[in-house]
């Protein structure tokens, strides 16, 4: 493990594995980011802020793309078949759609932020303040979850 965090940390391919694995994590896919950017930043505490940016980059452009994803979902369910949604489904559908983008702040947690992500593309919510609200959830998680496993619980990791 602690040679694959060496690797990951190398300045030429840390920042650029952090923005791809927080992107891949941000679609459909089952995967984190956060390990990736907590390894980085253990082993360079230098580089906190460059990779907070970078991961949060990362993971609103996999957002976007998920947005897109159920955007054109959307449209091809549109064309094969009517609306066909169950009573619970429905309620989900018009409270997401009367937050409207400000909902995307929730594409941050896990098991439903990303999916959130495509449904606001589904409801064709509009793209851009969705994304700007996926990037300030997205930043905050990152600057909480890295910072708390660094200075909150810094015992824990060796860190201080």
């Amino acid at each position: 493990m602690q040679s694959v965090l060496s690797a990951l940390a190398l300045p030429e391919f840390g920042l650029s594995t952090v923005f791809v694995v927080s992107l891949v994590s941000a679609t459909l896919l089952p995967m984190g980011s956060e390990p990736v950017v907590f390894g980085l930043v253990k082993l360079n505490p230098e580089l906190f802020w460059p990779a907070i940016w970078v991961a949060t980059a990362g993971n609103t452009v996999g957002g976007a793309i998920s947005w897109w994803m159920g955007h054109g979902a959307h449209k091809v369910s549109d064309k094969l078949r009517r609306n066909d949604t169950s009573t619970q489904n429905a309620r989900a559908l018009r409270w997401l759609h009367a937050l409207g983008p400000k909902a995307c702040l929730l594409s941050w947690l896990p098991g439903v932020g990303d999916p959130l992500c495509a449904v606001a593309g589904w409801l064709r919510l509009p793209f851009w303040p969705c994304v700007a609200y996926m990037a300030v959830g997205k930043l905050l998680r990152y600057v909480v979850m890295t910072g708390g496993l660094l200075w909150v619980f810094p015992q824990h990791w060796g860190v201080g």
